[in-house]
């Protein structure tokens, strides 16, 4: 690193009100408003369904207790690469960066995309500019990230409150709304096949993700390393009790079985249990956390690359830290990539392709973890795995099954995200060539 970036590298300018915003506003999101319909036609029994729920949320807990550790001991921003990189070492720790950088831009595409499937809802007319209205959302979210990091964090904070009282207002209607009966003639078969099911532990994955956004911030908050891991499990916590309280209310009114296969189980839940009124607020609700998602993902994604940047795995430009405290080169990248996804995906195929990514980023965070205790057990840890090592190992063998299980069910996707991720081999090699100059490429 050079003696250039490390003052902008260390300024601390965020506080603790934005790194549990963003814990929290990073998780709760699209899943949770779409995905009970994916997964209500698989599991209609309603406490299956729950069931499924908190287990799901119990797991990402034991995750978050074991990586948790790494963030704790990693003071820089950057995310998964500034996590692992000592653990795993140069070009491994690229691979890594550069699949992180990869499943944050498909969830900048994922989440644009889906804006516009929703107001297409609202507004059926701008059916035929969805794809060139999903790339102005994002297009417009990028160019805020010019008027500094502070215009984005202020935003974030208030968008976590307003997202936690849209699930709190949400479960109390539902709560409060009569109890809906539906046709019994017009409700298909539950399905159980490989691929509904990798597509429900698909969709858990995808709704609970999202708590250890700080991390990609770390080295510009106040309180450190240690007031970060703590306040990814504290957002988490929160989290976990805002769905399992919506979705037992939710089972609790409405037939899960008449939203399978919804595009938005809780606008029709709401629906038929307080108002066809409600299903508009919900859209409106949907639309208004996609965007906040958008603001924060174009905050973060780019401090993926800038971390590269600055160990000399990514273009030099990627590095610089403008004026208002956002690598804007590595935002004009994210959002390029960005746009070339929003044109070739819909939400399905994004939605497998992310997952494997989720997968991977997940395992070789746990393994990371594994490593370090073995490579470097007397390094300063502010906060320790509970119940390590075995609450690790446990964490590490769930993931690597249900990655092989989602794998098998769904190999077009795997051989896609293979095919990405092989894409660093020929990228690395570019980065580190014999004709760079030292001052483009710096050894941490």
């Amino acid at each position: 690193m050079s003696d250039h970036d490390t003052p902008k590298q260390s300024k601390r300018i965020l506080g603790g009100g934005f790194t549990l915003a963003v814990a929290v506003g990073g998780t709760i999101g699209l899943g949770v408003l779409r995905t009970p319909g994916e997964i209500a036609g698989t599991v209609p029994n309603p406490w299956i369904f729950l069931l499924v729920w908190v287990l799901g949320g119990l797991f990402t807990l034991l995750t978050a207790i074991v990586i948790c550790e790494l963030i704790a001991m990693t003071p820089r921003s950057g995310g998964t690469y500034a996590l692992v990189r000592r653990a795993y070492g140069p070009f491994p720790g690229f691979v890594i960066g550069w699949v992180d950088w990869l499943s944050w831009v498909g969830d900048i595409a994922i989440k644009a995309v889906v804006v516009t499937e929703f107001a297409t809802m609202l507004i059926p007319a701008v059916e035929p500019w969805q794809t060139p209205l999903a790339i102005m959302v994002s297009s417009v979210f990028a160019a805020l990230q010019l008027r500094g990091v502070a215009l984005g964090a202020k935003i974030q904070e208030i968008a976590a409150a307003a997202m936690a009282l849209i699930v709190v207002g949400f479960t109390v209607a539902l709560l409060f709304g009569k109890s809906a009966v539906s046709d019994a003639a017009s409700i298909p078969e539950a399905t159980n096949g490989l691929k509904d099911w990798a597509l429900v532990f698909a969709a858990v994955i995808y709704t609970y993700d999202g708590w250890s956004t700080p991390a990609y911030f770390t080295g510009e908050i106040k309180g450190g390393a240690g007031a970060v891991a703590r306040a990814c499990i504290k957002g988490l916590l929160v989290v976990m009790l805002l769905y399992i309280f919506l979705l037992a209310a939710l089972a609790w009114k409405v037939p899960l079985s008449s939203l399978a296969g919804e595009e938005l189980a809780l606008a029709s839940a709401l629906e038929m249990a307080v108002s066809p009124l409600a299903a508009k607020v919900v859209l409106v609700a949907a639309i208004l956390i996609l965007l906040a998602h958008q603001n924060l993902y174009y905050m973060g994604t780019p401090r993926v690359l800038q971390a590269l940047a600055v160990d000399g795995l990514a273009v030099k430009r990627a590095g610089e830290i403008s004026e208002g405290g956002n690598p804007i080169f590595a935002v004009l990248l994210t959002w390029a990539l960005s746009v070339g996804l929003i044109m070739i995906g819909d939400f399905g195929q994004l939605l497998h392709l992310l997952i494997f990514f989720y997968l991977f980023i997940y395992v070789v965070l746990i393994v990371g973890v594994l490593i370090l205790r073995s490579k470097q057990p007397d390094t300063d840890r502010p906060y320790r795995a509970w119940g390590h090592p075995w609450s690790t190992y446990l964490c590490l063998l769930i993931w690597v099954l249900i990655g092989l299980f989602d794998a098998v069910a769904e190999y077009k996707a795997a051989i896609y995200a293979v095919l990405m991720i092989a894409i660093a081999w020929p990228v690395y090699q570019w980065l580190v060539r014999p004709g760079r100059t030292d001052s483009e490429r710096q050894d941490p």
